[in-house]
């Protein structure tokens, strides 16, 4: 089985660094796609078009294969999914790490932050480096996502409310620590394979 890291936009840091090292120590193989060139508009529809060109040169087609988004990867998650069955490239299951949930519909990042909120409220001020636009462009819209299992693995307490609503969906949750993700991740991604 093949996990595909997708790291987060704008080329901010993994915040699970030892994932791909670790996830073959649980008989995983996991690749880590370079995407870059989203930090100009549109940046959804660079990051979606930079990592499916990269999962395509990385990974065979006929290869099982999960998407496994972090961060502010997570929205993209669906984008990212139907480009693959575009390329025929079967998907077997999806993970989010720490991640918002993607959103039926065209919204923007801070739609989803607001609405995903418990408070309802956008979360502060953005890091230092974001692009002015970031947050208020409209993602791609994806209607019939997710079509395979889904997971989500939180090793963040501040989004434990994300992964309630990941529950609230259907979706296996799993709960660790920064240090325990890849077991946990190689747990989430086998009970996936054996739904699909």
């Amino acid at each position: 089985m093949i996990a595909v890291l997708l790291p987060p936009p704008l080329g901010a840091a993994t915040r699970l660094p030892d994932l791909a090292r670790r996830l073959p120590e649980h008989e995983l193989t996991a690749v880590r796609p370079e995407v870059g060139g989203d930090e100009l508009p549109p940046h959804a529809a660079r990051y979606v078009a930079r990592a499916s060109l990269e999962i395509n040169r990385l990974v065979a087609p006929d290869a099982p294969t999960a998407l496994v988004a972090e961060g502010e990867a997570g929205p993209l998650l669906g984008a990212v999914g139907a480009a693959q069955r575009a390329a025929h490239r079967p998907v077997f299951g999806y993970v989010l790490v720490d991640a918002f949930l993607p959103q039926p519909g065209s919204a923007t990042r801070a739609d989803i932050v607001r609405s995903q909120s418990p408070d309802g409220a956008a979360s502060g001020a953005p890091p230092p480096g974001e692009p002015p636009a970031y947050r208020s462009e409209q993602l791609p819209m994806v209607a019939d996502w997710p079509d395979a299992p889904c997971g989500y693995l939180l090793t963040d307490p501040a989004l434990a409310h994300v992964a309630r609503l990941a529950g609230m969906r259907g979706w296996t949750v799993r709960e660790a620590s920064p240090e325990d993700a890849s077991e946990a991740l190689a747990d989430l991604l086998v009970g996936l394979r054996g739904m699909a």
